[in-house]
């Protein structure tokens, strides 16, 4: 933009603050696309879209109204986030969006999208973030099925629409064509049916049965039912490139261990997450021979959790069974808040609470899925995918 231009912009005579607004959101928007292209060899991908539940939010969740939303956004959550600030992240810290967007060369996760809705000229703001560095519609307790959590999160369903929207506003400000290939150029990171398996497990056990074979395998067709349609939705929209975490090993996180008398792993959860992953790389196998251009790459949660638990001291941990915040026993039978007990070493935690990963152990899993051991992503790694071209 030379300088005739700036002044006739910035001389021009308007009476409207969402005009000013605009035109300097405009002029944002320009240095920050400038700012990417010289960044080129730094940052290996486009953009970064996130969609997911609460190990992948960053504060989407911050904006919800209501009680009984599962929040974040308070003490002791974020003590280890630059100044100690509780952003919406379920960790002491940075999340595993924050840490494979850095691996991509990020300076962290994309914002929150509802963040970028609160302010005027939203949709331009919305537009300026997606077309520079991307948008994350993760939300804590999210599952797959519309009915997890239901009134307590952003489902997969509405995350979806949010990221309809955002390709909408790119679209009016810089053309379908442009839009097309920035989001093909773009990562797109799905971590979303944990909570869906929670919720499953939790309704037969109120129930006081067994799931039936039957009852899993409806369970699993309606799983995937719906993450295949999501996954051509965001191919229709124009993404190519799908990072994909599967279910880790939920048996073993220290709110279900603490159900066992002896803090033991819950080999049915387990067994039950491990079922959907054989599912879910099946339907990626299909999707890829279906959808022209499509690549992917599954980070396998469940095996990288395994080695973690099988030899603790090789990942530098002294817990893997208990919650770094929380009360009661293995910290797991209250949640983390003020007054909570709060382990001092935190780096040797595997568990911050008593659901979620500690800011280091979403940091080894980051670098376990973007070029670890080849047993823990398939086919490629994100690092190959970040890198694959149309």
């Amino acid at each position: 933009m030379d300088k005739m231009m700036m002044k006739s912009i910035m001389s021009s005579n308007s009476s409207s603050t969402a005009t000013t607004v605009r035109v300097c959101l405009m002029m944002l928007m320009i240095f920050q696309v400038q700012q990417l292209v010289s960044g080129a060899d730094e940052q290996q991908v486009a953009a970064v879209f996130v969609l997911g539940d609460s190990t992948l939010d960053v504060g989407n969740n911050n904006y919800l109204p209501g009680q009984d939303v599962f929040r974040a956004n308070k003490p002791y959550n974020g003590i280890d986030y630059p100044a100690s600030k509780p952003t919406g992240r379920f960790s002491n810290g940075y999340n595993l969006a924050d840490f494979i967007a850095m691996k991509l060369g990020f300076k962290k996760s994309p914002p929150a999208y509802l963040s970028l809705l609160q302010g005027p000229a939203s949709n331009l703001t919305l537009a300026i973030k997606a077309l520079t560095g991307g948008v994350s519609f993760a939300s804590g307790g999210a599952g797959v099925l519309d009915s997890t959590n239901a009134g307590k999160c952003i489902p997969l369903s509405t995350q979806l629409q949010s990221m309809e929207a955002t390709r909408a506003a790119m679209v009016a400000k810089v053309g379908s064509r442009a839009v097309a290939a920035h989001l093909a150029r773009s990562f797109f990171l799905l971590g979303v049916v944990n909570n869906d398996m929670f919720v499953f497990a939790t309704a037969q056990q109120q129930q006081n049965r067994s799931a039936t074979p039957a009852d899993v395998a409806a369970f699993y067709t309606a799983l995937i039912t719906k993450f295949s349609a999501a996954i051509t939705e965001l191919y229709e929209m124009g993404a190519r490139k799908f990072g994909i975490i599967n279910v880790g090993l939920l048996g073993c996180v220290p709110l279900v261990r603490v159900q066992s008398p002896t803090g033991a792993c819950n080999d049915g959860l387990n067994g039950l997450a491990a079922g959907f992953n054989d599912a879910l790389g099946s339907l990626l196998s299909d999707l890829a021979g279906r959808l022209p251009g499509i690549t992917y790459s599954i980070a396998d949660a469940h095996a990288l959790g395994q080695l973690a638990f099988d030899d603790p001291a090789a990942s530098g941990y002294s817990s893997v069974d208990a919650a770094c915040c929380g009360s009661g026993r293995l910290g797991a039978e209250g949640d983390c808040q003020v007054g909570s007990t709060l382990c001092a070493d935190r780096d040797k935690w595997a568990f911050w609470d008593r659901v979620h990963p500690s800011q280091r152990a979403t940091m080894l899993s980051a670098e376990a899925y973007y070029d670890g051991s080849a047993q823990l992503t398939k086919p490629i790694n994100f690092k190959q995918l970040a890198r694959t071209t149309a």
